[in-house]
């Protein structure tokens, strides 16, 4: 009972980040689930990528209806990250799920994901700046054109979302929209979001459905998460305009900077299996205590 108290607060406060600064989902969940429950990696990450896709859903929808997905767009990114999420997840199970370096690669690349995330969240005004500066070099009608040069570059990024995004549960938010800036200078700020959030949909969805087949996914803890985030984030939408967003983004990004910096120096690691050698040492041991009884 107390686990599941534990679990409804960390989702309500998950839930309470991501309304008011529209980021935080996967890049704060796992790392939350791995340092301060010692849930598996592997586990945290499954659940996770449930959760998102069922977290973000409700965003997408929203988008969707005011007409703010690009879903040609979306289409071509799904190509390429599906296929990737598909090979990635079977690259781990076949090869990785029994090897010991597999929690250590989860959590590298985890904390790589999320020291990236956390430097594009603290200098995120910076890096729109820079962006703006190209934006302004684009004709309206270049928009939205998709030449085959493009539509290979967003293949491109779908793939490298879908690896690192099934690998880590993090990067559908905060790299898709720097990456979909870059290849959009001129689109509208909320369609880029809009589009992201709906392709985010379709990849956490699938990768988390890849983890499901593993055995990757706890209902019970997905259960408590839902329970605690959904409200909070419709509570942390609605005084959004009235907290210091600046402030707490500043000091999420410095969180997940110094989380992803930690998973990186300090990766998970399996437990030393017996050798043969200890298992030679071991047995003569207990037969002479055997035979003194």
């Amino acid at each position: 009972m107390f686990d599941a108290i534990q679990f409804i607060l960390a989702g309500m406060l998950v839930g309470f980040c991501v309304g008011i600064t529209g980021v935080g989902g996967g890049s704060l969940m796992t790392p939350i689930l791995i340092s301060l429950f010692k849930i598996e990696p592997h586990i945290a990450i499954g659940t996770d990528l449930i959760y998102a896709s069922i977290s973000k859903f409700c965003g997408s929808l929203v988008h969707a209806k005011k007409l703010n997905v690009v879903w040609p767009l979306v289409l071509w990114l799904a190509v390429g990250s599906l296929p990737a999420s598909f090979a990635t997840h079977w690259v781990l199970e076949n090869y990785l799920s029994q090897s010991t370096e597999y929690k250590k690669v989860l959590t590298t690349v985890l904390g790589a994901m999320l020291t990236l995330t956390g430097i594009s969240i603290i200098f995120r005004v910076h890096i729109e700046k820079f962006f703006n500066r190209f934006r302004k070099q684009h004709a309206d009608g270049e928009a939205l054109s998709f030449t085959p040069k493009r539509v290979a570059y967003i293949i491109i990024m779908g793939i490298v979302l879908g690896i690192f995004v099934t690998l880590s549960s993090v990067g559908a938010g905060a790299f898709g929209v720097m990456a979909l800036i870059l290849l959009f200078p001129n689109l509208p700020m909320i369609r880029i979001i809009g589009s992201d959030v709906a392709h985010a949909v379709l990849l956490t969805f699938v990768a988390g459905m890849a983890h499901m087949s593993s055995g990757n996914v706890d209902f019970h803890l997905l259960a408590y998460l839902l329970v605690g985030s959904i409200p909070s984030i419709i509570v942390g939408t609605l005084i959004s305009s009235k907290m210091p967003e600046k402030m707490i983004r500043k000091i999420l990004g410095i969180t997940l900077f110094l989380l992803g910096i930690n998973f990186i120096v300090n990766p998970s690691k399996e437990k030393p299996k017996p050798t043969s050698e200890t298992a030679m040492l071991v047995q003569p041991q207990h037969a002479a205590d055997s035979s003194k009884k």
